[in-house]
């Protein structure tokens, strides 16, 4: 467990100290601080550990009750003595099955945070969501229920809302300053957004990691369902993995509902989706934001940040991005003692208003193929321009081409195979196969980057009335096309991962349609066999560069059971090359 691995991540205390008052300064008790940071000055062993229980206005197990979600807290010893102190806070429905008797442990956190932050004069708090853990109702796969859970906790921390202890007495939060940070991987920093776009007041900050800002993007692309469970009644199945067993008895009615709301027979974005939507709402956002991603995530994709990112900057936000080489997993696997460094110092800046010069620096940070960092003003990188590039019939070498001018009257058809995977879609592009287009740039003079999001556009016919379409976006070496240079994997989990960590294809990034969502992903448009249609479509966005003296290529196909659900009936597309071309977000 990465919380267990912490000790070696230690930081440079260099300066005079001095302390700052962390209440009002009739409280003895107070922070140390050098040179800007918090340092470590309260016992972790001697820490209060309590569990409380707060009202939240909701009842969502329908059984004429508030439902009260639990909430374990660590806070410093010295808060017994009028010390008031900022909280980490991670609300999470990954608390494991319980029964009704048990008690969650206050003295048992899942991640790092807690030994991190409490010896520096920090509250650690974790929240079990409704449903989950010790608390009660029923979980919604990030439903409002889901939410409130979150700020009900919030509340509580700035006086606004009730809480007993296990035994029915009062538990008030006399020790918090109100100021609220929340912190989270993947669910978890999914609620981190959803509270933020509530607008809550006391939630300063979030960290969100690799988190979900439409769970329709999540399950689905431009109407099409993601390969797996995410395809078959998901929210549902969700909620099943999560919910606890004293909520399992209550919460069958609503579960079930769950997964009839899902629109699986037709992947459309319905209000069901809407309601999961938290980009939706970003103007409302207070809480600044310290957004991270991998590269390689694979599960939480590229789309979920970027438009987050981007909506925080339409609503003008304070923010930060860290763009880190791993997949699904916390920062500090790949960016160590950096990331560890970063965070703590957003924190201090933000909840004890610290000016420790962290709003100054680059608004981005990026990890490099080679494991370095890069900083940058925004994201996407501030030199990186739309190019169109338009598909070209095949060259002398049978490699279709991408170029600057459009080839007028030319067409090419592929018919769609199911059973292909990727490896076998981008296999030999010089090679031509009935089940995919390819298009290649010529060797790359020097190396360019890619940094935004890549849109393709097609204007084709079908043979059929149902046609998912499918861009993978790849990057061929010079030395055998289709493949990429292996990379050694790292013993040490906490060594700067290779990108890829090694990549089995050099599939850049990818994205799909349904034909009949090509205007909208709420209303389906006929497809009419035999007619054409100009069908343009995003893939997910990501940054990534291309070494020199390699070809960048789009390849197109229909069904791709490696990312979404399979339509199984074998179809025809003649793509018009004059008329479809990808634009590429390049820098360099």
């Amino acid at each position: 467990m990465i919380r267990k691995r912490l000790a070696g991540f230690g930081m440079a205390v260099l300066g005079l100290g001095f302390v700052l008052p962390a209440a009002p300064a009739s409280a003895a008790p107070a922070l140390l601080v050098r040179d800007g940071r918090t340092e470590p000055a309260f016992s972790y062993e001697e820490a209060v550990r309590e569990t409380v229980y707060v009202e939240t206005p909701m009842d969502s197990d329908h059984d004429g009750r508030r439902d009260r979600v639990a909430v374990a807290v660590m806070r410093p010893a010295e808060t017994r003595n009028g010390m008031r102190v900022a909280t980490i806070m991670k609300a999470t429905p990954y608390t494991g099955r319980v029964t009704p008797s048990t008690v969650p442990d206050p003295g048992v956190f899942s991640d790092w945070y807690d030994e991190y932050f409490v010896p520096r004069g920090y509250a650690a708090v974790e929240v079990e969501v409704q449903g989950t853990g010790a608390s009660e109702g029923c979980p919604t796969t990030g439903g409002r229920e889901d939410v409130r859970s979150a700020t009900a906790a919030i509340d509580w921390l700035n006086g606004r809302a009730r809480a007993t202890h296990a035994d029915g007495s009062a538990a008030v939060a006399d020790w918090s300053t109100g100021a609220v940070g929340m912190i989270g991987l993947s669910y978890d920093g999914t609620l981190a957004e959803a509270a933020a776009a509530q607008g809550v007041k006391g939630l300063r900050t979030i960290v969100p990691e690799g988190a979900i800002s439409s769970w329709y993007d999540y399950a689905r692309d431009q109407g099409i369902a993601y390969a797996g469970s995410l395809g078959n009644r998901y929210p549902e199945y969700q909620a099943n993995r999560v919910i606890s067993e004293n909520a399992l008895a209550k919460c069958g009615d609503v579960l079930a509902k769950l997964g009839d709301r899902a629109a699986d027979d037709s992947a459309e974005y319905t209000p069901f989706w809407a309601e999961r939507n938290y980009r939706r709402h970003v103007s409302r956002v207070r809480a600044s934001v310290l957004l991270a991603q991998g590269l390689n995530d694979t599960k939480v994709r590229g789309r979920q940040f970027a438009e987050w990112w981007q909506g925080l900057e339409d609503a003008d936000v304070p923010r930060k991005l860290w763009l880190h080489n791993g997949g699904h997993e916390d920062p500090l696997v790949t960016g160590a003692g950096a990331w560890q460094e970063t965070l703590h110092r957003w924190m201090d800046y933000w909840l004890y208003d610290l000016d420790n010069g962290i709003m100054r620096e680059p608004r981005v940070t990026v990890q490099q193929a080679d494991n370095s960092w890069q900083t940058s003003a925004n994201w996407p990188h501030p030199d990186s321009r739309p190019v169109r590039m338009w598909f070209g019939p095949a060259d002398s070498s049978a490699v279709g081409t991408l170029g600057d001018t459009p080839a007028t009257g030319a067409t090419q058809t592929f018919t769609d195979d199911p059973a292909r995977n990727e490896a076998e879609m981008i296999a030999n592009p010089s090679v031509g196969v009935p089940y995919r287009l390819a298009y290649l740039t010529p060797p790359l003079t020097r190396p360019t980057r890619l940094s935004g999001t890549p849109e393709v556009s097609v204007r084709m016919t079908s043979t059929s009335t149902s046609t998912p379409l499918t861009a993978l976006l790849v990057d061929y070496g010079p030395a055998a096309p289709g493949t990429s240079a292996p990379q050694p994997e790292s013993a040490d989990l906490f060594a700067p991962a290779p990108r890829g960590k090694p990549t089995k294809t050099p599939i850049v990034t990818r994205g799909s349609v349904d034909v009949k969502n090509r205007d909208s992903v709420t209303r389906p448009s006929p497809v009419r066999p035999g007619q054409a249609y100009t069908v343009s479509w995003r893939l997910h966005a990501t940054d990534y560069v291309f070494p020199a003296g390699h070809r960048i290529a789009v390849v197109i196909v229909g069904n791709d059971k490696d990312y979404v659900t399979v339509d199984p009936a074998a179809k025809s597309v003649t793509v018009d090359l004059g008329l479809s071309n990808v634009v590429l977000p390049l820098a360099n």
